[in-house]
């Protein structure tokens, strides 16, 4: 399997007030236990079935994904920056893998 890749894109700075587009990319196969292998044998499933954002502690921003998301799901989400700090991004496998990756905003 490929290896499994968070990627975000979150302003190095921002103004007050300013509302930021936020953007989210996981690399994974996002396998829907449909698809067969060379062999004819099921892939089982194993897809990211959650994503999660918080900023600072707090929550800004959540999704359930369901077999039908494509892979290497991209999210997108505006926030309004209304201090500096840390965004903490957390996605979720079947099975409880989770993969997370943290940026820092600034705002002045």
């Amino acid at each position: 399997m490929a290896k499994i890749k968070p990627r975000v894109k979150v302003p190095k700075s921002a103004d007050a007030g300013e509302i930021v587009e936020i953007k989210a990319l996981i690399s994974h196969p996002m396998h829907t236990g449909r698809a067969k292998d060379k062999e004819g044998n099921v892939i089982p499933r194993k897809i990211i079935n959650t994503f999660r954002a918080s900023f600072n502690g707090t929550p800004v921003f959540s999704v359930a994904l369901e077999p039908a998301v494509s892979a290497n799901p991209f999210i997108s989400f505006p926030f309004k920056a209304t201090e500096s700090g840390s965004f903490e991004f957390t996605w979720v496998e079947d099975g409880g893998a989770e993969f997370t990756t943290k940026k820092d905003m600034k705002v002045g």
